[in-house]
């Protein structure tokens, strides 16, 4: 439901001038150490991405157990997706195992 506010824009917490001050050598360093950077991951690693689009969502009503949302509201934001990973990855165990059959 809307509310009528906007969202807060993101806060930008880069300090852009430390970072035009750091030497070529040091931006490197740190980007050869990140694990998270595409440039230092093995080839092999990259084996087997897949890449595509998520599932499509379905806005539907659902009631749920209060203590079950208040579980994943202590999370913070993003507990619907929170939710509906769990609920993927019971669907998911359960077409294994009902291909095993």
């Amino acid at each position: 439901m809307a509310t009528g506010k906007r969202p807060e824009p993101t806060r930008d917490r880069t300090d852009w001038a430390r970072l035009r001050a750091m030497p070529e050598d040091e931006v490197e360093r740190i980007a050869d150490a990140d694990r998270d950077n595409p440039a230092t991951v093995a080839d092999g690693e990259w084996t087997d991405a897949f890449v595509g689009l998520p599932p499509a969502k379905v806005s539907v009503h659902a009631s749920f157990d209060g203590d079950v949302v208040a579980f994943f509201k202590r999370g913070g934001k993003g507990y619907q997706s929170r939710m509906n990973a769990v609920l993927r990855q019971y669907m998911e165990r359960r077409l294994a195992e009902d291909q095993k059959r």
